[in-house]
């Protein structure tokens, strides 16, 4: 459920300077963004135009905001129209969300006090809650994580589950918010890079908190783990040469789409996002086998390597 619509990449490029890091003890999740949207709701009886979106939430918002305007709130209009068309669903997520992920702030501290154990003298991101378009439940970029109310309301279905799903954001998306992409094309092609990345940031997040971040799909890996690796490596064959996006329908994309990127529309009897999976067990093997662990978490942050993790971590039966 985690990675539901979720940016795969850190949304680069969208502030100029990354906010100022927050204090693991006092951290708190910066929900003025998503509280002016359901003042706007409440005063509104009739449907939400453009013209007050842009005015009353879009205009003076946060960074949090403007992280998640490109390819999701993408601007009043689109974002008016969402609204309209699920009234129901912005109503219940200011109303009964919002107030349950205000009271997530323990869960929050706790999570980043672990991680700043993990990481010390990182900085840790600052966690915007805004509301969206209904087609992201959060993203990273760099000294921030941004959380879609709407979306985390509708796919966690009741408050306990939405206490369950910010806790995995809390870890697996900062750990993304401190990974670095230095942009240009990874060794071992597209897929090694979005499975171990994703692993890493599953990895990461199960170490800081103790729980498995998707104990369903864990549990179906396993059962066919071996299986699974044969197929991962024939796809990692397939795309290692590829640079930048594969095209729509090639034997590229078709590999890619297997493994990541495909959580309402993953192949028939799979779970979403299996490559995270497999990705976090590639770094298990390696972990297992480094002697600095230090060193080893860093590697998670910057996979400089991609194809000794991959070597180190492989499957054997």
């Amino acid at each position: 459920m985690l990675k539901l619509l979720i940016g795969a990449a850190l949304a680069l490029g969208q502030v100029e300077v990354p906010p100022p890091a927050v204090d693991p003890l006092t951290v708190e999740i910066e929900t003025g963004d998503a509280d002016r949207f359901a003042a706007l709701l409440a005063r509104t009886e009739g449907p939400l135009t453009a013209e007050q979106i842009q005015r009353d939430y879009l205009d003076g918002a946060s960074d949090g905001v403007r992280v998640f305007t490109p390819g999701r709130i993408r601007d009043a209009a689109h974002l008016a129209r969402t609204v309209a068309a699920k009234r129901g669903l912005y109503t219940e997520a200011v109303r009964e969300c919002l107030p349950v992920v205000k009271g997530t702030t323990p869960e929050l501290r706790a999570t980043y006090l672990a991680l700043s154990a993990l990481f010390p003298g990182r900085s840790l991101p600052r966690i915007y809650l805004v509301v969206g378009a209904d087609n992201s439940g959060g993203t990273a970029a760099p000294g921030m994580q941004v959380l879609g109310l709407e979306t985390l309301c509708r796919i966690a279905g009741n408050p306990e589950a939405l206490r369950a799903v910010l806790r995995q954001f809390y870890a697996h998306e900062t750990v993304h918010a401190l990974q670095r992409d230095g942009g240009e094309p990874s060794p071992g092609g597209p897929l090694l890079r979005s499975v171990l990345a994703e692993g890493a940031a599953d990895f990461i997040a199960a170490l800081a908190t103790g729980t498995e971040m998707d104990p369903k799909r864990a549990a179906w890996g396993s059962a066919r783990e071996a299986a699974l690796w044969q197929m991962l490596k024939a796809d990692l064959a397939t795309t290692a040469d590829t640079k930048g996006d594969p095209a729509r329908g090639s034997p590229a994309e078709v590999a890619m789409h297997r493994w990541v990127g495909n959580y309402s529309s993953a192949p028939e009897g799979w779970p979403g996002e299996a490559g995270y999976w497999m990705g976090q067990r590639i770094w298990e093997r390696w972990y297992a086998r480094q002697p600095d662990k230090r060193r080893a978490l860093e590697e998670m942050l910057t996979i400089s390597d991609p194809l000794a993790v991959l070597q180190g971590g492989r499957f054997v039966e």
